[in-house]
């Protein structure tokens, strides 16, 4: 408030002393005494009208740092606003014999007093601002002479008590070479970063750090960049994407680590929100498993798409709460109900979804890991297979509109318990109802790969590795696995979502495959260390259930295309609705019987693609899933 009256106060004595001006400068500096006589009553209508417009629209202005541009081009309409209103007014009142001049040179005049009043704290501060009792400025190199970059060297001048200079650009772009981006220098190319950095440091110019400021710029053209900024020998870091931007803000402190994400190369991820928001907005959505690393990210961004009603569901007491209250600062207006219980207990899911009056069930209750899995085969089939049944017939039964059920690549020719109760899964939920009759709605499952740092992943696990002094563990030197980021898997579950019409096995694509080997070498290296020498990478061999490439379909299923280049579509024909109902009531007997045998030969006569021991590493395709995946 104090500012803005300080800015209307500045606005009065420029149009006070405008007019003045502009008749000093239309009479060069000599005014005859027959045009002063016309100045009698002008100057008090000039500071009167203007001093009322500015008081009008001073909320839009302000002394602030932040002075741009855009914030220039308004103050020129404005204050051409104000100079028209009062030339109009004295025209009908005062009626003095201006010269025509004398009006434009006040509004030039008034224009440019205003811009410099407005952009005079910026200026102040960034000469004055870290002077005092700050740290000395850190050089720094910025690779990525665009937008982002442009971006945040302004961020850097504006706001000095930062610490850090910039010294120069570097970009792959040849025609940005030797050209100056806002007074600094475009000093070299990526592959000049180590040569660039040596050359500063001979002329008292040591760089700090390299900061990549290219969000946009594609998977494999990171890859190089980051290459390049290892080979320049000092610390680099990354500006996020600008939709991670926009979500926290302010560039600088966006600012972080190269992290694995970025050394995988994806390609970022467009959907369509519009498509997604039609099947989320204004329904009741319930997520069950909805606490883990999929189902919690789900909740996130289906909060995004402002439902009636969120309902999670899962019977993890104390993520449940710790979710709960970041969905409630995140989104204050969201109607959030949480339902603690357990997918193998029928009644509790179908009580749920009753009460809460449920359209949409996202499936994300799972047991992922699978050499566990591999020792809990009853365990398996009761949660995953068991659990999956209670939830699809509870939605039936409760006119659900939508099911999405999260699938695993591992469900393709399995070769673990984990992996065949997730094709079962897929079985079930293609095949509702079970009981015959019309579906309720589009029931569909959506199967891919591995999660970067979901709960338990390999990543998770190198990580801990790392920070121990090593070893680092990797089961074999060929295994390869697909990756995809907690976030990217969502956005494409969702857009697969919005496209189901029932019956539908999608698959997303994950890129290209990833050796474990070189993931493990890369996480070493980021976090400043030498693989083999400061950390030993250990082989430990194939666990139980472990394959060394996964696959993305079976020979007996059509692929399909959408209209998402990253979303395909599987299908094949499940089996007779009354065999899997049958085949069910007898693994519930089985299970409560509970001879881990018997049960995994009952799971293997609905699955015959199971590959068995001898055949784990004689799988040609190298496609996805590795350590764990999603749930």
């Amino acid at each position: 408030m104090i500012r803005r009256h300080i800015y209307w106060l500045c606005s009065v004595a420029a149009a006070a002393l405008s007019l003045p001006a502009a008749f000093l400068l239309r009479f060069d500096f000599s005014i005859p005494p027959s045009e002063l006589r016309d100045l009698h009553h002008a100057p008090e209508i000039f500071v009167g009208v203007k001093a009322v417009v500015f008081c009008l629209w001073a909320r839009r202005h302000d002394l602030r740092s932040i002075a741009s541009v855009p914030e220039l081009l308004r103050l020129f309409l404005d204050s051409s606003l104000a100079s028209v209103i009062a030339c109009l007014t004295v025209l009908s009142f005062a009626r003095p014999a201006f010269p025509r001049s004398v009006y434009v040179l006040d509004a030039a005049v008034f224009f440019v007093a205003m811009a410099y009043v407005l952009f005079s704290h910026r200026i102040y501060r960034e000469l004055t601002t870290g002077a005092a009792g700050l740290s000395p400025h850190k050089s720094i190199l910025i690779y990525g002479a665009g937008s982002a970059g442009l971006t945040l060297l302004r961020e850097l001048h504006s706001n000095r008590s930062l610490g850090y200079r910039a010294v120069g650009f570097l970009d792959d772009d040849p025609g940005k070479q030797t050209t100056f981006i806002a007074g600094i220098p475009v000093i070299g190319n990526g592959r000049d970063a180590a040569r660039l950095v040596l050359w500063l440091a001979r002329r008292n110019k040591p760089v700090s750090e390299i900061v990549i400021a290219m969000p946009s710029v594609s998977g494999n053209a990171m890859k190089t960049v980051i290459s390049n900024c290892r080979s320049a020998g000092v610390p680099f870091r990354i500006v996020p994407g600008f939709g991670e931007l926009l979500k926290n803000g302010n560039l600088t402190r966006q600012i972080r680590e190269v992290a694995v994400n970025d050394l995988l190369g994806r390609e970022p991820v467009h959907v369509s929100e519009e498509a997604i928001g039609e099947h989320v907005t204004g329904r009741s959505v319930m997520v069950t498993g909805g606490c883990g690393s999929i189902g919690s990210e789900l909740c996130r961004q289906l909060a995004r798409f402002k439902p009636r009603r969120l309902v999670v569901f899962d019977q993890a007491e104390s993520e449940m709460f710790l979710l709960a209250l970041e969905l409630r600062v995140q989104f204050p207006a969201l109607e959030l109900v949480t339902e603690i219980g357990d997918i193998v207990r029928y009644g509790r899911v179908h009580e749920a979804m009753a009460r809460n009056q449920v359209e949409a069930v996202f499936h994300a209750a799972a047991y992922k890991h699978v050499p566990l899995m591999e020792a809990h085969i009853v365990e398996a089939a009761e949660n995953n297979v068991i659990g999956t049944w209670n939830v699809a017939r509870a939605a039936q039964e409760n006119q659900v509109g939508n099911l999405l059920m999260i699938s695993s690549d591992k469900a393709v020719n399995p070769s673990s318990i984990m992996g065949v109760t997730k094709r079962v899964c897929e079985l079930i939920v293609s095949s509702m109802p079970l009981t015959g009759g019309r579906p309720s709605g589009a029931f569909v499952s959506v199967r891919f790969g591995n999660v970067l740092a979901s709960n338990g992943s390999v990543v998770n696990i190198f990580k801990k590795q790392i920070a121990a002094g090593g070893p680092v563990t990797v089961t074999h030197p060929d295994m390869r696995r697909y990756f995809m980021s907690i976030s990217e898997a969502v956005q494409l579950v969702l857009q697969a979502y919005s496209m189901g019409a029932g019956g539908e096995i999608f698959v997303l694509d994950m890129g290209e495959p990833v050796r474990i080997t070189d993931l493990a070498h890369n996480m070493i290296q980021l976090a400043g260390l030498n693989p083999g020498e400061d950390i030993r990478i250990e082989y430990i061999g194939l666990r139980p259930g472990e394959k060394l490439f996964e696959e993305l379909s079976m020979d007996s299923e059509d692929m399909l295309p959408t209209y998402h280049q990253k979303v395909k579509i599987f299908r094949s024909a499940p089996p007779e609705r009354h065999v899997i109902s049958s085949w069910l009531k007898e693994l519930q007997v089985l299970i409560a019987a509970g001879d881990p045998d018997e049960v995994k030969m009952h799971l293997l006569g609905l699955v015959p693609e199971y590959i068995g021991e001898q055949n784990r590493s004689a799988v040609s395709r190298p496609e996805i899933g590795a350590e764990t995946a999603h749930a």
